[in-house]
């Protein structure tokens, strides 16, 4: 157990899974919820957010409300991997909205992308217009995921 896991205490993981489910809740529920007055709970909360436990807060959106709805997992790989290649990738993904999540692997290729669009038609331009061009792409592999089955960005606490 590192040291930044061993600070963090029953109440503080409580705190932690509560907003992690619902961001939304008030100082009073949350404090109710973990069994704390309001002013220690919020003392808490502010040290979890100063310390880097809480990151932000953040509404869940419908993709398929707003022409999002395929989801497609792409695998790229580069043409050298060098440092520099890497950070220009890295620099090029992280200005374009249209990628929603990008992670460096390893084994067989370099980078996994999750991109969102409205049909097959619309990633096919993403593909060729925004993808194939980011920095020292030489090939990619398309997967389009047909259900989602498990989503989200919840961390075990």
């Amino acid at each position: 157990m590192t040291e930044t896991t061993r600070s963090l205490d029953k109440i503080d993981r409580n705190i932690l899974r509560q907003l992690q489910a619902n961001g939304r809740l008030s100082n009073v529920d949350l404090a109710r919820l973990v069994n704390l007055s309001p002013t220690p709970c919020l003392e808490r909360v502010r040290r979890l957010e100063k310390s880097g436990y809480i990151t932000g807060y953040a509404a869940r959106l419908s993709p398929s409300k707003l022409e999002a709805g395929l989801t497609v997992f792409v695998q790229i790989t580069l043409d050298r991997t060098t440092s520099d290649i890497f950070e220009h990738f890295k620099q090029a993904v992280q200005q374009e909205p249209g990628i929603a999540e990008c992670h460096m692997v390893a084994g067989g290729f370099d980078y996994l992308l999750k991109v969102r669009t409205r049909d097959m038609e619309s990633f096919r331009h993403f593909l060729g217009d925004v993808i194939n061009p980011l920095p020292g792409v030489i090939s990619t592999a398309t997967y389009v995921a047909m259900e989602t089955v498990k989503e989200g960005d919840a961390v075990p606490v």
